[in-house]
């Protein structure tokens, strides 16, 4: 009786959690993808760390559906304004807004790794720190349609919420509480997106 009690308890605090906590990600990861300032990646693999700790079926698979979902949505959308820019005389904040994320260097890169490796190189841009931006910029400037960036873009987006909920799994796994994961995960998360700047440094030290 008593375990039974607290497993009833339970569920309706996980099914209040999910009625939050889904929309609220789907929202923050698609404002994330439209104003790269929000920590989408940080946020997903939280987001698995309390999945991994709940009970109710299915919600680490919500999560993953939930993140590359929005990611999609907010990326198509950007490159749709990008798209729109191009091709107004006075361009808009919005492909100013990707032009500023994209340093000449890494612009560079992006085109011509679009130009050997064609939609490949979407799929790596979402899982390489601030490569998304200059790849999807490189596809503007190549004038690529919407329907080809998305083709390429979708898997990207599959193989971006993989990673971060990995991420989270591997944190949710190292300790009992769920707080003490969402820290793990968070930390590894700003670890990852540092190691390129830190790489750049090095190298330019030398």
């Amino acid at each position: 009786m008593t375990i039974l009690a607290a497993t009833t308890s339970v569920l309706p605090v996980e099914s209040t959690q999910q009625a939050i906590g889904y929309p609220s990600l789907f929202l923050l990861v698609l404002i994330g993808a439209l104003v790269p300032i929000v920590p989408t990646g940080a946020l997903v693999s939280s987001a698995a760390v309390v999945a991994f700790h709940q009970t109710a079926p299915f919600a680490l698979a919500l999560v993953f559906v939930t993140a590359s979902a929005a990611a999609f949505l907010g990326d198509i959308t950007l490159y749709w304004l990008g798209r729109r820019g191009m091709g107004s005389k006075n361009g808009s904040r919005w492909l100013e807004a990707i032009r500023s994320h994209a340093p000449e260097e890494r612009l560079t890169q992006a085109q011509g790794k679009l130009v050997d490796h064609g939609v490949a190189v979407l799929v790596l841009s979402r899982l390489v720190p601030a490569g998304r931006l200059p790849v999807m910029l490189a596809c503007l400037l190549a004038e690529w349609p919407m329907r080809r960036f998305a083709r390429g873009n979708f898997p990207a987006c599959l193989a971006w919420a993989v990673t971060y909920q990995l991420i989270g799994i591997l944190g949710g796994s190292l300790f009992d509480e769920p707080w003490e994961g969402v820290v793990a995960a968070i930390v590894l998360t700003v670890l990852i997106s540092a190691v390129p700047s830190v790489w750049k440094r090095m190298r330019s030290a030398k």
